[in-house]
């Protein structure tokens, strides 16, 4: 018998407009039918009261990076300083504590309305660079915390060759490397894609430091023989782009130009300091951008320049990268707050264009373009919005999405729906009774 269910959506975002009193069916993890004008739930419908939007997409996540939050804020440091915390807590983790912490940290995502998150993923190896028993024994364990969290996942796993431009990976940057792309694309061969889109399989180039130029085209090819998403740091500091011209003669957008790495199924994270050509290639090519502004602003990155590349052809998502905060409302007003901030401009993005970038577009991001709508056929992945809140209460109905993304934040999500189950009702989640807890318990495992 299939598995179905049935919604009634008292606000619902659909085709970029608030409707109210939306009857929503699905079955088998898929929407099979909208109705709006439904002034009522109808028999046997579960009443979700609020805004329903699309499930969010957090397209930039390192899960372990989450038990770094408020240890990395205790003194001033740089972000080389902070990539020394970094390193540290990534040292102590194993196959189980990695399952524990990105378990806790997937249910947060969860509780904040994310449906599906993109890990970009480089602690393959035993803390020395031996492998595991079961060489993807790392990229396991976060598969399986996203099926116990209930969200689905992109694993972007990352290639990770070089501590910079040829040099070999320091002592904590071991575990992250294959050796050669060769090496890489062998083992991340073994991991597969699920029938029910749970489960994604992408790639990435850590950046341009950590593969070497000869070897980016290997990993672009496993990504484009596979139709797979590829994803990669890039321009994140100035010093990148100063060692990138010593080393090539060129910026690395312009060496990912070079050797085939950019291109509609590839994303650019952060790319915050860019120049007019690099800006051309990426918007040219139909490569992505992934803003993560919370982590930007945190490690003092600076702010990218969002509003051009879209204007140049570049697709916008949002990710929270580092966890500063997990909260992609957050997101959403930051990319706008900053460039009003560095403009002096208000309106660059509606309320509706940022949405976009939280789901439909940072969907397609992780390599499922049939999610982020509320219409038959899609991913059944929806997620409200309390619109009585300290926060939210006020506004008119029909102001709900601009009352969603200038005010609410993740404290504010009230259902998230994966797949047409839910997965947390009434701010609660199904599967992961305690997740302050569990985040707790996970996080101090890895302190001293």
């Amino acid at each position: 018998m299939p598995m179905t269910a049935a919604y009634w959506l008292e606000h619902a975002w659909l085709d970029g407009a608030v409707a109210s009193g939306v009857a929503l069916d699905t079955a088998d993890g898929r929407i099979t039918a909208v109705r709006p004008g439904t002034p009522a739930p109808p028999p046997g419908a579960t009443p979700l009261r609020g805004l329903t939007l699309p499930g969010l997409a957090n397209a930039h996540s390192h899960a372990f990076h989450r038990a770094l939050r408020g240890h990395v804020q205790a003194e001033r440091g740089t972000f080389w300083t902070w990539r020394e915390t970094m390193y540290q807590v990534a040292s102590r983790l194993t196959p189980d504590t990695y399952r524990a912490l990105a378990t806790a940290v997937y249910a947060e995502m969860a509780l904040a309305g994310i449906t599906a998150v993109g890990e970009f993923h480089y602690l393959h190896h035993t803390p020395g660079g031996a492998p595991y028993a079961d060489p993807n024994a790392m990229g396991e364990a976060l598969i399986a915390a996203a099926a116990d969290a209930g969200v689905r996942i992109t694993l972007l796993d990352t290639a990770y060759l070089s501590s910079g431009f040829g040099a070999p990976p320091e002592e904590h940057q071991l575990r992250f490397s294959d050796g050669t792309a060769d090496a890489w694309a062998e083992r991340v061969s073994a991991l597969k894609d699920t029938a029910d889109s749970a489960v994604r399989v992408g790639a990435a180039v850590h950046s341009v430091r950590a593969v070497p130029a000869d070897q980016l085209a290997t990993v672009a090819a496993w990504a484009r023989d596979r139709a797979a998403p590829l994803h990669v740091h890039l321009s994140e500091q100035p010093a990148e782009n100063e060692a990138c011209l010593a080393a090539h003669g060129r910026t690395p957008t312009r060496l990912l130009a070079d050797h085939g790495v950019l291109g509609a199924r590839t994303t650019a994270v952060h790319a915050t300091h860019l120049t007019d050509e690099d800006i051309a290639l990426l918007g040219g090519s139909a490569t992505g951008t992934c803003m993560c502004p919370t982590t930007e602003r945190d490690l003092a990155d600076g702010i990218g320049p969002a509003a051009a590349l879209q204007r140049a052809g570049s697709p916008l998502s949002l990710g929270s990268d580092s966890h500063a905060v997990i909260d992609l409302l957050e997101e959403a007003r930051a990319m706008e707050l900053d460039e009003r901030l560095r403009t002096r401009t208000r309106g660059n993005w509606t309320a509706a264009a940022l949405l976009r970038a939280a789901t439909a577009d940072g969907h397609a991001a992780l390599g499922r373009p049939d999610a982020g709508r509320l219409e038959a056929g899609a991913l059944a992945d929806f997620t409200t919005i309390a619109l009585d809140t300290v926060r939210t209460a006020g506004p008119p109905p029909r102001l709900a999405a601009e009352t969603a993304v200038f005010a609410a934040s993740a404290a504010d999500v009230r259902h998230t729906v994966v797949g047409g189950r839910h997965v947390v009702r009434d701010g609660a989640h199904a599967l992961v009774p305690d997740v302050p807890r569990a985040l707790r318990d996970a996080v101090a495992a890895l302190h001293d």
